[in-house]
């Protein structure tokens, strides 16, 4: 499903976010992607959503080489891909209905559609009953939820995650990683760039880790307990 090949990343100024990573995740696979805070996780993710572009290297995406996608190309490709953030990025003005709904409008889903697959959604994530509620008026973990609503509501083969537990304790941590957990067990491929190692040590899955650019480790998560 993704696959790098000695990818490097150079920032005008001279800083090499990235340097000669390779690595290759399988379709249906779910792993975590780990490192100090500067280590070069996000980066990684905004190469693979085409926010950013390679300085070396190929990033290829469901067999495709994305080093050669056209600007005008970009949006079609992030069909493919479901991204969640720390922050959530939801739209306060907006309903939680009206902010999953937003991707669906934007690829020009009719309306019918639209409402039946907003519902199914939120129904996963637990939060069909505030379909008409503002975000605002949302906990933090339910707004994390309708984060993740939007970025499945398109039934992506790939979810990306960058650092979604980060605002959040460690019970609430541990609902929205099964929701990830739930997603992949129907066949998304999910990648997730977390810090939380005490939490993805509880966890069974493929471990990739990043320091100072460069992958020192593609192993488990219970390398961290091995380690300990």
């Amino acid at each position: 499903m993704i696959k790098l090949v000695n990818i490097s990343k150079r920032y005008p100024g001279g800083h090499e976010a990235l340097s000669n990573v390779t690595c290759h995740l399988q379709a249906g696979e779910m792993a975590f992607l780990t490192g100090h805070s500067g280590a070069g996780k996000s980066t990684l993710l905004k190469l693979i959503t085409l926010i950013e572009r390679t300085t070396r290297g190929e990033v290829v995406l469901d067999g495709e080489n994305l080093s050669r996608v056209r600007r005008r190309e970009i949006p079609f490709v992030r069909r493919k891909i479901g991204m969640v953030f720390q922050d959530h990025n939801l739209l306060n003005d907006k309903t939680v209905f009206d902010n999953v709904a937003l991707p669906l409008i934007i690829s020009g889903i009719p309306p019918s559609e639209t409402g039946r697959r907003v519902r199914a959604a939120l129904d996963k994530v637990g939060l069909l009953r505030k379909e008409k509620q503002f975000p605002i008026t949302l906990s933090t973990g339910e707004q994390q939820r309708v984060g993740i609503a939007r970025a499945v509501v398109n039934r992506p083969p790939l979810l990306l995650a960058d650092e979604p537990t980060g605002n959040l304790d460690p019970a609430l941590s541990r609902e929205i990683m099964g929701l990830f957990e739930a997603f992949n067990h129907i066949g998304t491929t999910v990648l997730i760039a977390t810090h939380d190692l005490g939490l993805i040590s509880q966890l069974q899955y493929r471990l990739f880790t990043l320091h100072e650019g460069r992958l020192i480790a593609d192993g488990t998560t219970q390398d961290l307990n091995n380690a300990a």
